[in-house]
């Protein structure tokens, strides 16, 4: 596992370069996921804008105005706060190289630097608008396409579904989050997908609205950018080890070095037993720990052993125990391998994304799309749910998790979108 990037170059390449323990493997293909879904959904965009499925609206612009007092200290802010840390860290380098991590997000940093930076962001954003600045200012009308709109949609959807991955997570994991409700917040594993769409759904609906964008359109477009999201996101996941894990595969275990073996049947209780200590700290009763065994088919004997349970050595959550002869930060591997169900879902999601993208032009009616990724997205998501770990609620005898309550609103949610949009579809048909 890379739990930064750091560890990736130095394994890939044999590079050293501890300035990149700053950048997290899973914030850089989030980060990736945000640029592939923003290209995507710029050329469905304008794919339905040819079509004539959207349209532009005119907007007033004012130019030749001098710089605010809100950009200047808006820029002033940035300038601090890069100035505060980037500079800083340079400056400070023989402590902050120690845990470039823990500097970033801690308090540490240089003030002269940050002043120093600052004064100048504020005096050049001043500076560059009086010499664009007109005698008299003038309102320009410009016609905006939706497309123009992508970069305000992607950073609306990257605010709004942090917001909602943390807080979906805090309401699964209620009980963790009493215990330290900060660390919770403010801590980089911890993010609930689904909560994450929820929340961004209902913001860019209100301003596609507010825009006059037309709403069906718009969730067709964004369904194979948020199915492709989701397949590369789960690979900043998968790769830095953050815990998203399933249940254990009971018919594979981990040798002191960290790799997968197979096992006896009966291995898996003398595991628990020889690191009782590990699974009393996760689970409480060693007696109900959730696991399954199933060994690698003959028929699938191409596919590695990791494929069906992994250890997730080097995870960055530092989860397990420790790896004879690793020293260092990330020396922790799972004590029994698990199945690497974010590793199912890359690959899922990556299949279904082409799927959505094979049969888009084939579907003529707005709104059905979105429906489809729905009945895909939900569906996969339910079943793989089945050998994940999860908080689990009592509902009527039933044990559903959070995400399999989703999973399944979704697939009807969906089902109930692709009837209504056809039936939508048809009124509006014989009326033109």
């Amino acid at each position: 596992m890379y739990p930064n990037l750091y560890y990736a170059v130095r394994d890939l390449l044999g590079i050293e370069f501890p300035l990149l323990k700053v950048f997290q493997t899973f914030g850089f293909f989030v980060a990736i996921a945000f640029l592939a879904a923003a290209y995507v959904l710029t050329l469905e965009l304008k794919r339905h804008e040819k079509n004539g499925l959207l349209k532009g609206i005119p907007e007033k612009f004012t130019i030749g105005l001098p710089a605010s007092q809100g950009e200047i200290i808006g820029n002033a802010v940035v300038g601090f706060l890069l100035g505060y840390k980037i500079l800083g860290l340079f400056l400070q380098w023989s402590v902050a190289s120690q845990d470039l991590q823990g500097f970033v997000f801690s308090s540490q940093g240089s003030w002269w630097a940050g002043i120093a930076l600052a004064a100048f962001m504020g005096w050049n954003k001043y500076y560059t608008k009086k010499k664009q600045a007109l005698p008299k200012p003038q309102e320009k009308e410009i016609m905006v396409m939706p497309h123009n709109r992508v970069p305000d949609i992607i950073v609306m959807a990257a605010v709004a579904g942090l917001l909602g991955a943390k807080v979906f997570h805090n309401l699964e994991n209620w009980n963790d989050f009493i215990q330290d409700p900060i660390g919770a917040l403010l801590s980089f594993s911890g993010l609930t997908f689904y909560g994450g769409l929820i929340v961004a759904a209902i913001v860019i609906i209100t301003y596609a609205r507010k825009k006059k964008v037309n709403v069906r359109a718009l969730i067709d477009s964004a369904a194979p950018a948020l199915m492709l999201a989701y397949g590369i996101g789960r690979m900043g996941c998968h790769f830095s080890g953050d815990g998203d894990w399933g249940i254990y595969n009971s018919a594979y275990g981990i040798d002191s070095t960290g790799h997968t073996v197979k096992v006896a049947p009966a291995a898996f209780n003398d595991l628990v037993q020889q690191h009782a200590g590990f699974f009393q700290q996760q689970y409480g009763d060693i007696a109900h720990i959730p696991h399954a065994p199933f060994e690698k088919p003959a028929s699938m004997g191409f596919l590695p052993d990791w494929f069906f349970a992994y250890g997730y050595p080097h995870n960055v959550i530092n989860e397990g125990v420790k790896m004879v002869g690793c020293e260092g930060q990330y020396c922790k591997v799972l004590p029994v391998s698990v199945y690497p169900t974010a590793l199912y879902e890359i690959i899922a999601c990556i299949g279904l994304f082409l799927v959505l993208w094979a049969i888009r032009k084939k579907i003529t009616v707005p709104g059905v799309l979105f429906g489809v990724y729905l009945i895909l997205n939900g569906t996969e998501r339910f079943f793989i749910e089945k050998i994940r770990v999860n908080t689990k609620y009592d509902i009527f005898g039933f044990r559903p998790t959070q995400a399999e309550i989703i999973a399944t609103l979704m697939v009807i949610g969906g089902i109930v979108l692709i009837g209504y949009c056809r039936k939508k579809y048809k009124v509006e048909s014989t009326l033109s």
